[in-house]
């Protein structure tokens, strides 16, 4: 009986161990590119490209990620943070990643959707009461920047902004009238303006018109920087807080901020854009405001373009989607409501060959024809070169960043999930 239980035991200890140390494939570990049906051979094309547009000037350097059934295939950075200084870009410097910044605040959006705060057909009025009533914009006179309006047909609705078709435009890259119109009501883009309260913005945002009826089309625009402060809002928390309690903790996204912490400020890369005959050129620092900004000790929470991270950090966020939800055994949203995300949600309103979801925009069968992405792929990207997106069909999550705006040379971005596609060996839907 005691030798029974002693090998009965000994077993279960085995076996525990065993279980214990087998990797959890939700998790991303960097692998053999073999090892996830992918070509070592092949990937070394996009390491000669990169290296290309650095030898060329086109770009100071950049870092990209490829991840593949959770295995990490590809991470390398290539070129300078510091074009002049030769100082080597590192493959976990921090970069301002803009609008990517929307993905994450969508996310926490629809954390709260599942939490039973809000339903996404809800007037944000409900929640925000200076969008009650809005108006529409009718005739503008670009002299004097005045205007008249007409009363919108009906409120915006939660789903209205996580699709961007509220009615909202951008300052500085929207619409020459939305341009002008916000420019003199003093609304912020949330990059480079890290002073002031985004319930300050917002509430002003709130009295000026839409620059069309609400679902008529999609213009993107400030509609996220509404989402986060309805976060604020919702859960009591400034969004900074609530970020860093319900989805950077929780997913290990320890370099994802929106201001840097001091320890962490060297690891910011310098920012260029173009000369005389597209040369490359850095962005005068400006003491500590923009394009500094995430040095600075900010309180303006921008839930449209805020945020600065890696390409790791990232990568590990959209993990947890292509994952349905779930990142090393935290689950931030159910299967269900990542679908709904990935989900065309403007039905035939026009954005060229594909779709937009609730955060993301959406690949369909046109634009999957054009390049070798997979219909149903979701993506897209940050102002100062960053970019990724997932293909649940091929399993695959991919991030490029670069750190230059304006930039003539941006057919990377293309030429970077050509060379991605490649490399797959062992295609999931040549299976099917």
């Amino acid at each position: 009986m005691l030798y029974k239980f002693t090998f009965t035991l000994a077993l279960c200890l085995c076996l525990s161990t065993t279980f214990a140390q087998k990797p959890n494939p939700s998790v991303l570990q960097e692998a053999k590119p073999e090892k996830a049906g992918m070509s070592a051979d092949r990937l070394q094309r996009l390491d000669r490209v990169l290296q290309e547009y650095v030898d060329k000037n086109y770009i100071p350097g950049a870092v990209a990620l490829i991840a593949r059934d959770g295995k990490i295939v590809y991470y390398k950075s290539v070129g300078f943070d510091d074009a002049e200084a030769k100082t080597k870009l590192d493959r976990d410097d921090i970069f301002r990643i803009a609008s990517q910044t929307k993905a994450i605040t969508s996310v926490g959006v629809m954390m709260l959707y599942e939490e039973g705060k809000f339903l996404l057909d809800d007037p944000i009025s409900k929640y925000i009461p200076a969008f009650r009533k809005p108006q529409v914009l009718d005739t503008f006179n670009k002299q004097d920047t005045t205007y008249t309006t007409v009363p919108a047909n009906r409120e915006i609705t939660i789903r209205d902004l996580l699709t961007h078709t509220s009615g909202i435009g951008y300052p500085g890259i929207g619409g020459p009238e939305a341009v002008a119109i916000y420019a003199k009501g003093k609304i912020s883009s949330g990059i480079g303006t890290p002073m002031g309260k985004l319930s300050e913005t917002i509430t002003a945002l709130g009295k000026l018109p839409l620059v069309h009826q609400p679902g008529e089309r999609f213009t993107y625009g400030l509609n996220t920087d509404v989402l986060g402060h309805l976060i604020e809002v919702v859960s009591g928390q400034p969004l900074n807080e609530f970020f860093r309690a319900r989805i950077f903790e929780p997913l290990g996204m320890k370099d994802t901020w929106f201001y840097l912490p001091d320890e962490k400020e060297n690891r910011l890369v310098k920012l260029y854009t173009e000369g005389q005959n597209k040369s490359l050129q850095a962005v005068p620092a400006q003491g500590r405001q923009a394009p500094d900004f995430p040095k600075v000790n900010g309180s303006y929470f921008s839930g449209g373009a805020g945020l600065s991270s890696t390409v790791y950090d990232y990568a590990v966020f959209l993990q947890m989607l292509l994952n349905n939800g779930e990142y090393n055994g935290r689950r931030l949203l159910s299967p269900t409501t990542v679908r709904l995300m990935t989900t065309n949600q403007i039905g035939d309103v026009n954005m060229g060959d594909n779709k937009f979801g609730l955060g993301f925009s959406i690949t369909t069968e046109k634009g999957a024809a054009k390049l070798p992405v997979s219909e149903g792929t979701y993506d897209w990207g940050g102002i100062f070169g960053t970019t990724y997106w997932v293909d649940p069909e091929e399993n695959v999550v991919a991030l490029l960043y670069t750190n230059k705006f304006p930039n003539s040379y941006g057919d990377l971005s293309d030429k970077f999930r050509v060379l991605v596609y490649q490399a797959i060996t062992d295609s999931k839907l040549a299976e099917e």
